[in-house]
């Protein structure tokens, strides 16, 4: 099953980790242009690291990580530890703050096909081959994926609760949450949570491109250092947390389209021959529609919103080599049938095109086709958790984009290396 290793993390310099405001960045994949300028505009901030920039962004941030280690602006820890992670938080109309309870580790980079990390998505080969280079030049992990493992008797919770009476770092992030690290750096403790974690199965949650990385990287290594027992190469750094009594909330992902080729009439006239189609006057209030039925979407176009619903009665039409699990998923429907039937890209067009982009931010989406930048705006509703445990168990792929769990891991708080002289450690001492 899944194992797991205590880290032996970097960190900002003590001196430093008093503004780590400034220093700390979203993940590659949600930092939006003007948030980079900002962020790229502090020397120290780990995004160099995580997004590096130039001709040669992955050789500039094997320099750049050099320097910072050389210069102490970055410090390993002595002993490896289990960082435990808080996250605090708020969503619209919350009264009551919520927890979102988990530890970060290292964990081997299984092939997929070894199926003890289960993965939802696909991925895209560009932006895996980008984050092979960047481990190739680097050997470091400026954030953590996600994963998800299940356990009902929640064991380790007492020991993650006890280690943050004492936190390392407090801070708020980019998305108002509230951030809170500690560390366990008891050898008996620690071990109680590898040996949880060994008869788990972990559901990867956010980051299918950095651990696809990690993967390829693990076995282009494979026959590095014959001798050693543990292999940094072999291992990846991730944020567990688990699905009982947790506040795991999943957003969902709009989708834009852009450089549509035919009229918006021709447009809504084959969408009316799969859905049915309601117009809603005010686009704006689309952003607080709850889609209660399945398989409904809003539509903006540039003077005019709708709301559209499949109809039950083509069911039958979308895709029947699929799992019934997966074929019943709003997002299933819709890339098969608007995105593919409708406007004939096929899935490793949709995968690639530029005509085609996944956006968070209502506000942004609404935007984008009011000023004419996109053709037309897709509004989904959030997926359930059950639905992505599901999907994972059965062995399918969801469309890409179909989750946005929230909120994010944070980058850099925690850099996890995997250069050989900085792993190696008697990790047999864990697992007695």
């Amino acid at each position: 099953m899944a194992e797991i290793l205590p880290l032996k993390a970097w960190r900002y310099n003590e001196h430093l980790s008093q503004n780590l405001e400034e220093l700390t960045a979203p993940l590659f994949d949600v930092v939006s242009p003007k948030q980079r300028e900002v962020l790229y505009g502090n020397p120290l901030n780990s995004i160099h690291l995580s997004v590096p920039q130039g001709e040669n962004p992955a050789e500039n941030a094997g320099k750049i990580l050099a320097r910072w280690k050389s210069e102490g602006v970055i410090v390993q820890d002595n002993l490896p530890g289990i960082y435990v992670y808080y996250q605090y938080f708020r969503l619209p109309g919350d009264q009551v703050e919520r927890c979102r309870k988990g530890f970060i580790a290292q964990i081997k980079a299984y092939d997929w096909e070894e199926k003890e990390i289960l993965r939802h998505e696909s991925t895209i080969v560009s932006a895996v081959n980008d984050r092979i280079d960047l481990l190739c030049a680097s050997e470091i992990q400026a954030s953590p994926t996600h994963g998800l493992y299940e356990d009902e008797s929640s064991d380790l919770e007492y020991h993650m609760d006890a280690a943050m009476i004492s936190p390392l770092y407090e801070l708020e992030d980019y998305q108002g949450v509230r951030e809170v690290l500690a560390v366990i750096h008891d050898a008996k403790v620690i071990s109680r949570f590898l040996a949880v974690l060994r008869v788990k199965k972990v559901i990867l949650a956010d980051g299918h491109h950095r651990l696809e990385g990690a993967i390829e990287y693990r076995k282009q290594q494979r026959n590095s250092f014959p001798q050693a027992k543990w292999k940094g190469s072999d291992y990846h750094m991730m944020y567990l947390t688990n699905v009982h009594g947790n506040h795991l909330k999943i957003l969902p992902t709009h989708r834009l389209f852009y450089g549509l080729e035919i009229s918006e009439s021709e447009l809504l006239d084959r969408i009316k021959d799969w859905f049915d189609v309601r117009p809603f006057g005010d686009a704006e209030e689309l952003a607080n529609y709850t889609f209660q039925r399945k398989w409904s979407f809003g539509l903006v176009l540039s003077e005019e919103a709708y709301v559209i619903k499949y109809k039950q009665d083509l069911f039958s039409e979308v895709r029947p080599e699929l799992p019934e699990v997966l074929r019943n998923l709003d997002l299933v429907i819709l890339h098969h049938i608007l995105f593919e039937k409708i406007l004939g890209m096929d899935l490793e067009e949709q995968r690639k095109s530029e005509k085609l982009a996944f956006e968070r931010n209502f506000s942004r989406c609404l935007r984008e086709v009011r000023t004419k930048q996109a053709s037309f705006a897709i509004i989904t509703r959030e997926i359930e958790l059950e639905q992505v445990l599901e999907v994972c168990k059965s062995g399918a792929l969801m469309p890409q984009k179909s989750t946005y769990f929230y909120p994010k891991a944070l980058g850099g708080l925690l850099f996890g290396s995997i250069k050989q002289n900085e792993f190696e450690y008697e990790y047999g001492a864990f697992l007695k």
